[in-house]
């Protein structure tokens, strides 16, 4: 017996060794109201990341909505997060004033000073490029980003039944700051629509939710108005939960398949989301192909494998 708990004391301790320390910058707007729902998964996809015992969040930083984001943040680590308390900050509010610092930005300055990190980007990249491009003495200590953008040449953003196309929010919110980041030494690795639409989420998903805890039941009905979004919109009633993917290649690497140190480029094509950008008939695509004549290479993740739907769907409904 005291064998074996020597045993599962050693596989603890290397467990808590090998975590990833991770800085969570996210354009999260669960629940915000406005003229419609809006996107989910930035919120599901913190409340996943909480849950993993092979990362450890040393901070949280929020893009775009920071007001409301913020109360949202701090009601999401009091219901999922025991442990020692992770520090929240408001950056960019517009995700339009690269270059121009906020507490986001010089709070993940401090933090990779002492320590190298992970940085999980979700959102427009305004925050990061604004400390790489302000401080870029800084760079060596960020291990590498995770971004939910770009494509392969040809893929239209179509998360439904063929009715609409959206687009790469993240890279076309804010390009200039991407280029920053293209332009940069620091290993990239993308994850973004097309991995992610091989998951999907609809209520049936959602049932191992347990409706009597306050937090499961916030959850299940938040998403609800998003879910009859994308059924007007795009003819199914449920989700993609984009952002899961980009945390996933970090949390669950071997869910994946990749396009290893393939080339990236922005090219300026046709737009394929005319109905919702009627007034820009072109505009830039940030796009891989082994094909394409460029220095910067990357990691891309292609394709989200059988079982990362229920790893996501399991962590949910895990209690800490």
């Amino acid at each position: 017996m005291k064998t074996k708990m020597i045993f599962y004391a050693l596989l603890f301790t290397c467990a808590l060794q090998a975590q990833t320390k991770v800085w969570f910058d996210t354009d999260l707007m669960i629940g915000m109201p406005d003229k419609t729902a809006r996107e989910v998964d930035d919120g599901i996809t913190l409340i996943m990341a909480l849950k993993q015992p092979q990362i450890d969040i040393v901070g949280i930083s929020s893009i775009t909505y920071v007001d409301y984001s913020y109360d949202i943040i701090q009601k999401l680590l009091k219901w999922h997060h025991k442990g020692e308390s992770i520090p929240v900050y408001k950056g960019s509010p517009k995700a339009d004033d690269l270059g121009v610092e906020n507490d986001a930005t010089r709070a993940l300055y401090q933090a990779l000073k002492k320590e190298k990190l992970t940085i999980l980007a979700l959102g427009p990249m305004t925050n990061i490029a604004t400390l790489i491009q302000n401080h870029p003495d800084i760079i060596p200590q960020i291990e590498k980003i995770s971004i939910c953008a770009a494509r392969t040449p040809g893929q239209v953003f179509n998360p439904g039944n063929g009715k609409l196309n959206v687009f790469d929010y993240n890279y076309e919110l804010d390009n200039a700051s991407m280029n920053v980041l293209l332009e940069s030494s620091i290993p990239l690795v993308f994850a973004g629509y097309e991995p992610s639409s091989y998951t999907h989420i609809g209520n049936i998903d959602l049932a191992s939710l347990d409706q009597n805890e306050e937090a499961d039941k916030w959850l299940f009905d938040i998403v609800q108005p998003w879910m009859e979004n994308n059924e007007k919109y795009f003819g199914v009633r449920g989700f993609i939960p984009f952002d899961c993917s980009t945390l996933g290649v970090i949390t669950h690497p071997d869910y994946f398949t990749y396009y290893k140190d393939i080339p990236i480029k922005v090219n300026y094509k046709k737009n394929d989301a005319l109905e919702i950008q009627p007034t820009t008939p072109y505009k830039n695509f940030l796009e891989v192909s082994y094909q394409f004549k460029s220095k910067k290479k990357v990691d891309y993740a292609i394709r989200a494998l059988q079982g990362f739907e229920e790893k996501i769907l399991e962590t949910l409904s895990v209690k800490k």
